[in-house]
């Protein structure tokens, strides 16, 4: 354990959270990154030691990788974990109970990618609110329901439910992806949350009243950084309000780029324009800790500077936009990250790069 001075202004980032059944030792979580290291989708020991060394240098929540629930339209990517089956969660049994010998805490993720397959080379089954029937609905939120349970069971801390980046709950939202005339469809925000709500209630009754539902929303889809499902706060609150209703504790906002605003006219982000219109916690996400955004990754090999934007992020906390910051490459590149930034040790952080993405330890 550290017992260097904290870098000045970011102490406010230091102090515990807590909310019902989570208490977390800082502000910090790790952002879920796909990682494809889980030969047949069973996390195994290395999964294991990529988790655990993160807990042990002091992030306060560890949001897994997105893991699939028990569907036939999952995404079939070699690698990505499954949340299913009974290999699988006694992987995932492993990597919970080694976050928490290490002193750390852990949320999975639960996702379905529905009709968005990321790997063009494997043939798969896709779904989406064009080809679902009521009763692949219905099975789709059973499984989110099972999938919730045998996280309670396992005993992870909390619980995130993915709802962006065009997957399928995101579908649902989305206007120009969902097109059914049925219960499931319709022309307001609100109509179009039923089967985002759905999933949420099947995961509240599975996990009871003290475990965190944590909510992952965005604008931005994965296929179309330009996409927006509310152009207004009113429609922003209009999406976000069945939703908390339903029983999400905290929503996690993602964005590109943390400082950019949502809607003209204020400065706030997404997280913050969340936390005002839902009165919930909620996590900010989106290029902390380094300077290039994640398309710029992809196309230089500029070295991004991670200590930049920490004053920003710290300005928008203290002004209460958000409760809980989320760091995804800057975590990935390197697991000491969290400590360097601590200490004040910035000449020691290294930089995230196109490679980085390839290693995993």
């Amino acid at each position: 354990m550290s017992t260097s001075t904290v870098t000045p202004g970011l102490d406010a980032l230091f102090q515990p959270f807590q909310l019902r059944g989570l208490a977390l030792r800082n502000r910090f979580v790790m952002a879920p990154m796909t990682r494809q290291q889980s030969p047949g989708g069973v996390p195994n020991e290395a999964n294991q030691g990529y988790y655990g060394r993160r807990a042990e240098a002091e992030v306060g929540l560890l949001l897994t990788e997105g893991t699939f629930i028990d569907r036939p339209g999952y995404l079939h990517t070699p690698g990505v974990p499954r949340f299913h089956g009974a290999e699988a969660l006694a992987g995932w049994g492993g990597v919970v109970a080694e976050v928490h010998a290490r002193g750390g805490a852990i949320a999975p993720q639960l996702w379905h990618v529905g009709s968005q397959p990321t790997d063009p080379k494997s043939p798969v089954e896709t779904e989406g609110p064009a080809s679902m029937t009521l009763a692949d609905v219905e099975d789709t939120i059973a499984a989110y329901g099972r999938a919730a349970a045998e996280a309670k069971r396992m005993g992870v801390d909390a619980l995130e439910i993915h709802g962006a980046h065009g997957y399928l709950i995101d579908q649902f939202f989305y206007g120009k992806t969902n097109q059914r005339t049925d219960a499931y469809g319709g022309a307001s925000h609100g109509e179009r949350t039923r089967f985002g709500v759905e999933v949420i209630k099947a995961v509240r009754q599975a996990v009871g009243p003290e475990m965190v539902v944590i909510l992952r929303l965005s604008q931005w889809k994965a296929d179309d950084y330009a996409a927006r499902n509310a152009t207004t706060p009113r429609e922003l609150e209009a999406w976000l309000g069945p939703l908390s209703d339903a029983g999400t504790d905290i929503f996690h906002m993602s964005q590109r780029r943390f400082w950019e605003p949502e809607f003209e006219g204020s400065d706030l982000n997404a997280a913050g324009w969340a936390k005002k219109l839902t009165g919930k916690p909620t996590i900010t996400v989106g290029s902390v800790g380094i300077s290039n955004d994640f398309l710029t990754t992809f196309a230089s090999d500029d070295l991004s500077k991670p200590e930049a934007n920490l004053g920003e992020l710290v300005r928008r906390f203290e002004r209460g936009d958000f409760d809980l910051v989320a760091v995804g490459r800057a975590l990935l590149e390197d697991p000491e990250w969290l400590r360097k930034v601590k200490d004040g040790r910035h000449d020691e952080l290294q930089s995230f790069t196109r490679e980085s993405l390839g290693r995993y330890y």
